[in-house]
């Protein structure tokens, strides 16, 4: 007895890894690190030798001009020595001058020599990931990426041009100020000594607290506008499903805690400076009561007494400079180690070394020929979402792949395009295991149009030059003319020179599929594959691009993945793939008279047309 109920099909259902990273926003300083990171300042390695020369004079060059100061009070000013005093100003002058070009220079190196390490690891950042297999953009996440070469890098820059350098002159500068200050009055030094490590205990505990909610503030305000770009580029889903109070509400919620973590980032700030100042009048004091009764006692003069106040300063006021670059080093040492393990990254494959060009036939080049055997693939090799496939494309010959979502259409194109390797089984390319090809040279005898088309910014005519650099404006016209779209795409604002914008923007999904289309079929592959090529063009336009299509595929290996019966229909072999398994194969005709689970697709596919 027949209820009228659809059969219950289970669903296939695959699932990848995820990258669980847990991202630490400080890292305990580590030679390795600090080393690997200035491997890349080879290129400029005479400008970094001059640096940590400058910085080490710099260090010496402030105390010594508070020396100076000094000696003018104590000497010509205190004897009133005209003569004197206009030889110790020109001296000055002089130490003043030679110090600030120095500086220029060193600001100088430092910028380059940071620009220097930047660059190489966005470079280095970029080729690496340009390499990784397509089972790394699905387990890393966009974000992470763009992440390491942005903010981790530039904590790297500040690493490298600023942490290490400045360290060195305020740590420089205080031993200078301190050797100056054990020779003037080292019992009054000691002093100094003594309350030093309170003030640095003082520094630390607060400039790790504004650290860590500097970080919360930053990454709240990502949050933010993250959720605004997302929110602006899907502004018509919020305003077709009305969406606009709930995002609004969500949105609302991200602003609160990122004021929040403003707030407590003010508040921790408004108690930290308060409490320097305190503290450093409160040093003052004690220096003045220690200073004076020594002067009272005529211990030291009134001269050596300013001039010890002078480089007491100088002595103090690096500690809270060394604190906050600490904190900076342990961020870029963060930074530094999430760059390198991205770098460092080893792909779940690559190409064996002993791997071969697959050859290019003379002209005119015939379809490969494409073998799959015994083969079984997932995505997770625990998990297998195909399931022991066997069949064989002949040159030239047109495969379809039916069937519904999951059933695993995209992951033999997948393996076909070897973006991933089949975890059982062979896949033979002109009799060749698949292993032993260089992926490159298959890349380059291959066409692929995508339902997701894909456009970089820049004109029309060149993402058509994309897939052949070498091809001439005549190349290109005559390729979009054998597809005969020539017409719409010059139709454009001007023409094949209309510029694209991000992500095709400014352009329909039909012409950007005219333009993947032409992009393809100028490469002249003798592989060409289209998943779900035709699904965005107008019936008019897919009824001019039939017969073009049967002319371009003619003599080429295609595979095509579409729910049109207009592109099945001419196939030379269709395969119908349920849960990862082959269960019907054969021509349209063929399976239609079978009567099997192709047919009944088909019914339903005549039903849509009629309805459409």
């Amino acid at each position: 007895m027949k209820t009228g109920r659809k059969p219950v099909r289970d669903l296939t259902i695959v699932t990848r890894p995820e990258d669980d990273e847990v991202e630490a926003q400080f890292k305990p300083l580590e030679w390795g690190l600090i080393r690997r990171m200035f491997t890349y300042t080879r290129s400029v390695r005479s400008r970094l030798a001059w640096l940590v020369g400058l910085s080490v004079a710099r260090s010496a060059q402030l105390p010594a001009l508070t020396w100076m100061v000094g000696l003018i009070i104590s000497g010509p000013i205190a004897n009133h020595d005209v003569r004197l005093l206009w030889l110790g100003l020109a001296g000055y002058a002089l130490l003043a001058l030679l110090t600030d070009g120095m500086f220029h220079f060193r600001y100088r190196f430092a910028l380059e020599i940071g620009e220097t390490v930047v660059s190489g690891l966005r470079a280095e950042i970029f080729a690496k990931v340009q390499r990784q297999p397509m089972s790394f953009f699905h387990r890393m996440k966009l974000g992470r990426i763009i992440g390491r070469v942005t903010s981790d890098v530039e904590s790297l820059r500040a690493g490298i041009q600023d942490v290490l350098f400045v360290s060195v002159i305020q740590g420089g500068q205080m031993l200078f100020a301190a050797a100056v200050m054990v020779w003037c009055d080292w019992v009054l030094f000691i002093v100094v000594l003594a309350m030093a490590p309170f003030l640095w205990a003082v520094n630390r505990r607060f400039r790790v607290r504004l650290s860590r909610e500097s970080r919360a503030t930053t990454e709240s305000f990502s949050r933010v506008t993250a959720t605004l770009a997302e929110s602006v580029n899907g502004i018509r889903v919020t305003q077709g499903f009305v969406r606009q109070q709930v995002n609004a509400g969500l949105f609302r919620s991200l602003l609160y805690d990122h004021s929040r973590y403003n707030i407590m980032l003010a508040r921790t700030s408004a108690i930290l400076v308060p409490l320097l100042e305190l503290n450093s009048q409160f040093f003052v004091a004690i220096l003045l009561m220690v200073g004076g009764w020594r002067t009272f006692h005529d211990l030291m003069t009134m001269a050596d007494l300013i001039q010890f106040f002078f480089l007491a300063n100088l002595f103090f006021s690096p500690i809270a400079t060394l604190g906050n670059q600490y904190n900076q080093a342990l961020i870029a040492m963060a930074g530094a180690e999430r760059v390198f393990r991205l770098i460092d990254l080893k792909p779940d494959w690559e190409d064996d070394p002993a791997a071969t060009d697959l050859p290019v036939p003379p002209p005119p080049a015939p379809g490969m020929r494409v073998e799959f055997r015994h083969l079984t693939f997932g995505y997770d090799p625990a998990q297998p979402v195909l399931h022991g496939i066997n069949f064989t494309a002949a040159p030239g010959q047109t495969v379809a792949l039916v069937g519904h979502t999951g059933s695993g259409k995209s992951s033999i194109i997948n393996l076909v395009a070897k973006f991933y390797l089949p975890t059982a089984g062979e896949l033979l390319i002109d009799g060749r295991e698949i292993r032993t090809l260089t992926s490159r040279s298959l890349h380059r005898q291959m066409g692929m149009v995508q339902q997701q088309n894909f456009l970089f910014a820049g004109t029309v005519l060149d993402n058509i030059r994309l897939s052949r650099p070498e091809a001439t404006d005549e190349d290109i016209r005559e390729a979009a003319r054998k597809l005969d779209c020539l017409d719409l795409l010059e139709a454009l604002p001007q023409g094949l020179l209309t510029e694209v914008g991000e992500r095709g923007s400014g352009l329909s999904v039909g012409q950007r599929q005219l333009i993947c289309f032409t992009r393809a079929f100028l490469a002249n592959p003798r592989l060409v594959v289209l998943d779900e090529a035709t699904s965005s063009i107008d019936a008019l336009t897919e009824a001019r691009l039939q017969k073009a299509l049967l002319t371009l595929l003619q003599g080429r290996t295609s595979f095509i993945v579409a729910h049109r019966l207009s592109t099945i229909r001419h196939a030379d072999c269709v395969l119908v793939l349920d849960q990862g398994r082959i269960i019907e194969q054969g021509t349209h005709a063929e399976l239609v008279a079978q009567g099997g689970h192709y047919a009944a697709l088909y019914r339903q596919f005549v039903q849509v047309d009629d309805r459409t």
